[in-house]
């Protein structure tokens, strides 16, 4: 019988009213990857960073160097995390400056190796590029291994008409998110006495 494991998921929304769009889109995309992760006898553990609540300290991080209690809670959440959602609206063209904020404070290589899905939200389609040229390199940037879909949600998305079509894309980048969650050897969780080289391999190199 296999046994089950365990894979934390941080999900970060951006999203600056409440309820928003943003944390609805979060919210299918969190609960996609749960259901992807259960196929592969995986169970997920979702850990949700609303930004408005940290949003205050956020900006004392800025002018002390230290994060308060809240915000060291959603960096720890990140640094924990096996696979990371991120979420924003998009604003002028690219995401919104609280987004931006807590991506700048999280410390060096917190994501490097690490997957992520990438979404935001808008009010026309016209901004879905913005997920190719402002989120994606800030990511690659980041060294996160960013998963192939990414989802963008316009107003009449969520709607009866997009619905549709929106789940599609939301679970396609659920299932790329979960193939990389469950994979031990992702993220740097390769564990290096797995499979050793056989001394006899080693003295021939030698």
């Amino acid at each position: 019988m296999t046994s089950r494991v365990t894979r934390r998921i941080a999900v970060v929304t951006g999203g600056l009213s409440q309820p928003s769009s943003t944390r609805l889109l979060a919210d299918q995309l969190a609960a996609a990857t749960d259901r992807a992760l259960r196929l592969k006898d995986v169970d997920a553990v979702l850990d949700v960073i609303e930004l408005r609540d940290i949003a205050h300290d956020l900006t004392d991080h800025l002018l002390t160097g230290f994060p308060s209690g809240d915000l060291r809670t959603a960096l720890d959440a990140v640094a924990r995390a096996d696979g990371v959602i991120a979420v924003t609206p998009i604003f002028s063209a690219s995401y919104t400056g609280l987004f931006k904020t807590f991506f700048d404070v999280i410390e060096d290589d917190t994501l490097a190796g690490r997957p992520v899905l990438i979404a935001a939200t808008a009010g026309t389609a016209r901004h879905s590029l913005a997920l190719e040229f402002a989120l994606r390199p800030l990511f690659a940037y980041l060294k996160a291994v960013v998963v192939p879909t990414a989802v963008f949600g316009a107003t009449e998305d969520f709607g009866a008409a997009g619905s549709s079509a929106l789940a599609d894309r939301v679970d396609r980048a659920a299932r790329e998110l979960a193939d990389l969650v469950a994979n031990d050897r992702v993220a740097g969780r390769v564990d290096p006495f797995d499979q050793p080289t056989p001394f006899e391999q080693l003295l021939a190199g030698g």
